[in-house]
Order: structure tokens, then C-alpha cells, then sequence
């Protein structure tokens, strides 16, 4: 047949999400994440959905892949040992950082531990001046004596990054030359490639965790190619960034840092289109899988955007207390509550869940594989709001049994409370948690929650997003069609594209107009060369920024700026942008104080436009149920009889009243008392509070 055939897979900490979109319509399959070899899960997930489908490989035209790998191998510190070459006299600027503590009155506080450890920060003299002019040449005899060093020493890695090597690049280039004597120069990463920006810690570190996750990577994505191969796939292998762009799979081998987030920026992106096609101007997009629960918040129908990402915090919600990398990347919130997030009972008697989770091995204690411990997804069974028979598609056997026993010796006889009360704890301390981040989150970006639409997509979010809307102020909650695979269908709207980046301070008070179009000019021609080799025949889309200031200020804003060749006039438009920028964030500009721009980027993608609103459907009438069950009402923590409804049996434009579980392969829907819900015109489940 002809190769119309697309898969995205997208791989979590508990489970492997896979979905096969075609022309007329789209399978989708959940299979468990093997953790030492993720590559078997897709290849199993793969061909369980080619069966469905009635295909083979041969059959696919693109594949397109997220995965948390990389993220999961620098939170865990399970990637290469690393060694750092970097200018003489600043080996310790990676354990300095910021010269602050990040939480000021905490006498116990523990920074988190670089990547690198001290012996192996090595220094070179060498020196570049902040305009890229050489103030010391580079001695290559000390590069030999480090490559015979590092070749003695079991390093699988190397992070190269000397001072202003955003401005003049040649010592860095050279020392990678000479250092891929001793190391292959696949696993050297140098930072005028990573990241070529002004701020040297960050350049750094960002250097760094691109080259601690880069033979892991790159193992990984070899496997995998291999195996799709010899399934008898010969479709391009794509990969989503954190950006919620789409790169080639080379890009991703060179590059592995910006698939940090690749997985939950698919989820944004779906949110995104949902988002377009409903009409909604100001969403919170809520994604809660087996491991972790991910916010964004979605204005005028585009996710949050950022540059600056924080890995591994060793405090919740507190910034600098992680590793900070320097990525486009979607700005959102990431915490471990999931379904497999484990509860317990603290010195103080109360219960606290994650954010260490049961994974996919051994898992809840209700899949039988040797958890004892109760997590979110025990506690959700006990209140009978997951049907054990049907859970992911009746693929995964349950086993409440074990959930009583794990939740009962855990947290139930400890607190002298009845394995109800215990159960509706464990949700509701997880609700919350994920409700209070997405607070936090909101405030530090100067928004709000309420009156915001909530879409809700993961296995775990339809069943715990009502609750969360209750706490959150908001009143609308839309679940998408494949809501329990959502991030892997936002894989398939993703753009292919690709962002640059370049330090160089302009004053507007001497704008020097050939300097900047010389800028942009190189930094099409670099992302462009990345973008067409996965998207050779489209149109393309521009989108250009500055990162501007007032003299003397320490941080910037990101401003956007117009497309085309700019002249000695365009310092006005420069300068309006900027303080349009300035006065939306701030509510005031500085008058007679010099602007200036230190870092551009300009990021290229193909041209996709956003769905058209799809009008509201007329009403319907709902079918009859096709069960009931008594289940724990989340809100009133009393008993109540709810209804059980296929998803696919509701057609559009129909109401049904809460309690009410609306039940699918991937996922379940829990609809509340006080509650309404039914299918828009797209399908999506819309629920509506009815009641306060």
C-alpha cells in the first residue's frame, strides 16, 4: 500500500505510549517502559499496533519519537563520566554557579552536585577577550598531556568550554581537533556549538549535560534505528525537542540536551491545537502520566516559551536548586506526581505522596509484579474509580487486592483511618500538590489560574481533573480524544524546526543595521540546513528575537522583532518593540536610559497553521449507561452510585450528570457530583461545573 502511515511513539516512566495515525483514522496502544533497554518497549509497542492496523513497517512514512532519556539519566546521574576542559584559572566556576543560596535561612541546605567532579575540571591557558580578540594563545602541548590523561582515565565524555568562545570559536574548535586523538569526537561537545551565549556558568553547564547523555543517546537512538530496520521500517526517524519542535535524528545525536522535556512538550503542543480548535484564549494545559504531572499555561493559543530550564531541583518548586541549561524549551512545571507516585506516612503522622515513583517495574502493588508499596493509581482503584478488568485496554491484569494490602499496612492502620478515608487521602494530597504547582507557576510567570480552561490528557489526568479545576478556580475542563496517549498524537502536529542562538551587544544608540542582518543572515543558513533535512519541501516560518535591555541592567526581555533586512531607520521599530515588551511585563518604561540587545535568536520551522474553530455541536440525547458502580465522590468523600459510559457510545452534543465514569482504552474520565459532560463537536469530553 501507499506509505501514509505515521507513528509517534513517546516513551514515560511507567509506560510506552504508541499511536498510528492514518488518513481515515488512528490506532493507539499503551505498553509498559523497559527501563535498561527502552528501545524493546517501542519496537513491542510498535508491532503490537501494526497488528492492530493490519500493517507491516514497510507500511510506515514517518516516525517520530520523544522520550525522557536523556532527562531521566541527569536526574539520576546515570550518565557518562564526564571531564571538562575549560580556561585556566575558572575549572571551579561549575561549582560556584551563582554565588547564592537558594534557600537563604536553610542552615541544612545542599547544593546539587556537579557533573563533573573537581579532578576532572581541566584547565588550558588560553584567553579570549569578551569582543573575541586572542589575549592568550592556546598551548596545545597542555591539550596532549589532558588527552593522555582522559584516555588513562575511563572518560566516555568530554565537555569543552572556554571563556567568550560565543564571540571567537577557534580554541574551542581546535581543542576538539586535537582532543579526537584520544576520544571519539562523537562524545566531545564544545560549547560554541551548544550553546553560544554570553553567561559562562550556564554555557557551561548546559555544555556539560549535553555531553554527560551523549553516548547514552546515542547508543539509544542507534538501537532503535536498527531495530525499526529490522522490523522493515525504512521511514525517517524524527525526534521532538523540548522546544515542541521536530529535528532529524542527526541533529538529536549532536544535541541530545534538547530533548530534555521532549515527552511534555508534545502533550503543549496537543494542548496548543486543542486549544485553536475549541476557541480557547487562555487554557492550563494538565498532563499526569505514571511518573510525573506537567503544567503549561497556554495564552492566545501558544504555550509559554523559555530559555533557560533548571534539571534535577533539590528543592521543589525553588529555582537554582537544579542543574540550569540553556534550551528553547516550553516553559512548564514538572513535578513526581503521577500514578505510580508512592504514599507514606511522615514522621508527623501525615500522609505524603511521591515524588519518587513505583515506575513500571515493579509498578503499583495492584499490577502484581512485586510493588508493596500504595501509589496514586492503588489509591484511585480502591475508591473504584478504575475499572480493574478494562485498565489500559484490558492489556495490564489488576489486582485490588494488593492495593488493599499495600494501602492498609502503609498508610491505613498507621493512621487509625479506614482504607477509604486512606485511599481519598492519597488523592487528594496529590491533587493538591499538583494544584499548588501549578499556583506557584503561574504567579512566578504574573498570571493566574482561575477562569482558565483546564486540558486535561495522560492516563492519569481525566481521572484526577475535575478535583483539580475545584482548587484551582476553573470551571471548564476538556479531555481530547486519545487523551490517554496525549502527548504521542501532539508528536504528529509538531512542526519540524529548529532554533539558533548568538550573543552580540548592539547599543541602539549606535545600531549598526549590517552587523545584525549579517547576524540573522548566518543563523537562517544554519537552522535552515538542520530544518530541510526533515522538511525539504515546505514553506517555512520565521520568527525572530532579542533579548534587550536598559544599560546596565543584568537580565533582558525577550522582545520580538520583525522579519526582512533592516536599515538605519528600523532603530525606532527596535526601540517600540522593546518598550511595548517592557511595559507589558513591568507597567513602565525608563525614559532617556540607552536599550540595548545582547543575545538574537531566530527560530525556523515549517509553516503549519492552527486548526479553525470547529462550532459547538446542538444537543443530544445521552445513551443509556452501560453500568453503574458505587464509587468515592472526590469532593464530598461520601459514597455515591455513578454511572458508567463508553466514550465511543456518547455522540456529540450530549450531557450527562456527574458521578459518572466515561470509560476508554487508554484511560477513564471521573465526572464528579456537581458536575456535567459530554463530547464537542471534535469528540474532546468537555466537563462542566455545575454546582460550588
Amino acid at each position: 500500500m501507499t506509505q501514509t502511515a505515521r507513528l509517534a511513539v513517546d516513551i514515560g516512566g511507567t509506560f510506552t505510549d504508541v499511536v498510528l495515525q492514518l488518513p481515515e483514522r488512528a490506532f493507539s496502544t499503551k505498553v509498559l517502559t523497559t527501563h535498561g533497554a527502552p528501545e524493546r518497549a517501542v519496537l513491542e509497542g510498535t508491532n503490537l499496533i501494526l497488528a492492530q492496523a493490519g500493517l507491516t513497517a514497510a507500511d510506515l512514512a514517518l516516525v517520530i519519537h520523544g522520550t525522557t532519556l536523556a532527562t531521566n539519566a541527569l536526574i539520576e546521574r546515570k550518565g557518562a563520566r564526564t571531564a571538562l576542559v575549560t580556561t585556566e584559572g575558572f575549572r571551579d566556576s561549575l561549582e560556584i554557579a551563582y554565588e547564592h543560596r537558594f534557600e537563604q535561612y536553610d542552615l541544612y541546605m545542599e547544593r546539587p552536585e556537579p557533573l563533573v567532579s573537581r579532578p576532572w575540571r581541566l584547565e588550558v591557558p588560553e584567553r579570549m577577550a569578551a569582543d573575541g580578540t586572542v589575549l592568550l594563545p592556546m598551548r596545545e602541548e597542555a591539550l596532549d598531556a589532558i588527552g593522555k590523561q582522559v584516555a588513562s582515565g575511563d572518560i566516555e565524555a568530554l565537555a569543552i568550554s572556554f571563556l567568550h568562545s560565543y564571540q571567537n570559536a577557534a580554541h574551542e574548535i581546535r581543542a576538539k581537533e586535537i582532543l579526537s586523538r584520544y576520544l571519539p569526537a562523537e562524545v566531545i561537545a564544545i560549547s560554541s556549538e551548544v550553546c553560544p551565549e554570553i553567561r559562562e556558568y550556564d554555557r557551561t553547564s548546559t555544555t556539560v549535560a549535553n555531553a554527560y547523555v551523549l553516548p547514552l543517546m546515542e547508543s539509544y537512538l542507534r538501537r532503535l534505528e536498527e531495530g525499526l530496520s529490522a522490523l522493515g521500517s525504512r521511514a525517517p526517524l524524527l525526534l521532538i525537542m523540548s522546544s515542541g519542535g521536530v529535528t532529524t535524528v542527526e541533529t538529536a545525536r549532536r544535541f541530545p540536551i534538547r530533548l530534555v522535556e521532549s515527552g511534555p512538550a508534545g502533550g503543549a503542543i496537543l494542548a496548543q491545537l486543542i486549544a485553536a480548535e475549541s476557541g480557547i484564549d487562555r487554557a492550563l494545559a494538565f498532563d499526569m502520566g505514571g511518573t510525573t504531572a506537567k503544567i503549561t499555561l497556554i495564552d492566545d493559543m501558544k504555550p509559554q516559551q523559555a530559555r533557560h530550564f533548571e534539571i534535577a531541583r533539590a528543592a521543589r518548586f525553588v529555582k537554582g536548586s537544579g542543574i540550569p541549561v540553556r534550551i528553547p524549551v516550553i516553559d512548564m512545571v514538572e513535578i513526581g506526581a503521577g500514578g505510580g507516585s508512592i504514599a507514606r506516612v511522615d514522621g508527623l503522622s501525615r500522609i505524603t505522596v511521591g515524588p519518587d515513583s513505583a515506575g513500571s517495574m515493579p509498578g503499583p502493588a495492584c499490577y502484581g509484579r512485586g510493588g508493596t508499596l500504595p501509589t496514586v493509581t492503588d489509591a484511585d482503584l480502591l475508591l473504584h474509580w478504575i475499572d480493574p478488568a478494562h485498565f489500559a485496554g484490558g492489556q495490564i491484569s489488576l489486582f485490588p487486592e494488593a492495593s488493599a494490602t499495600a494501602c492498609a499496612e502503609t498508610v491505613a492502620n498507621p493512621l487509625a483511618m479506614s482504607l477509604e478515608q486512606a485511599a481519598l487521602g492519597i488523592t487528594e494530597i496529590v491533587t493538591e500538590t499538583m494544584a499548588n504547582a501549578a499556583r506557584v507557576h503561574a504567579v512566578e510567570n504574573g498570571k493566574e489560574t482561575a477562569g482558565r480552561t483546564m486540558i486535561a490528557f495522560g492516563g492519569a489526568a481525566p481521572l484526577h481533573a475535575a478535583r483539580m479545576a475545584q482548587k484551582l478556580g476553573i470551571d471548564r475542563v476538556l479531555v481530547p480524544v486519545g487523551a490517554g496517549v496525549g502527548s504521542a498524537h501532539g508528536f504528529l502536529g509538531a512542526p519540524i524546526g529548529y532554533e539558533v542562538v548568538r550573543t552580540r551587544l548592539v547599543s541602539l544608540n549606535a545600531f549598526d543595521a549590517g552587523l545584525v542582518n549579517d547576524l540573522f543572515a548566518a543563523m537562517r543558513e544554519e537552522a535552515e540546513a538542520v530544518v530541510r533535512l526533515g522538511a525539504p519541501d515546505v514553506a517555512l516560518q520565521e520568527v525572530r528575537t532579542g533579548f534587550m535591555r536598559y544599560r546596565g541592567q543584568g537580565h533582558e526581555v525577550p522582545v520580538i522583532l520583525p522579519d526582512g533586512v533592516y536599515g538605519a531607520g528600523d532603530v525606532a521599530v527596535f526601540r517600540a518593540a522593546f518598550e511595548a515588551t517592557y511595559h507589558a511585563l513591568y507597567g513602565r518604561t525608563i525614559p532617556k536610559l540607552e536599550i540595548e540587545a545582547l543575545t538574537w535568536t531566530l527560530s525556523l520551522a515549517e509553516a503549519k497553521p492552527l486548526p479553525a474553530r470547529i462550532p459547538d455541536p446542538p444537543p443530544a440525547a445521552a445513551p443509556a449507561p452501560s453500568g453503574r458502580r458505587s464509587l468515592i465522590d472526590p469532593g464530598t468523600g461520601t459514597a455515591l452510585e455513578a454511572a458508567i459510559y463508553e466514550r465511543a457510545a456518547l455522540p456529540a452534543g450530549a450531557r450527562i450528570q456527574g458521578p459518572a465514569v466515561i470509560v476508554e482504552a487508554e484511560t477513564s474520565t471521573l465526572v464528579p457530583l456537581g458536575f456535567q459532560a459530554g463530547p464537542n463537536a471534535a469528540g474532546h469530553i468537555l466537563i462542566e461545573r455545575t454546582a460550588r
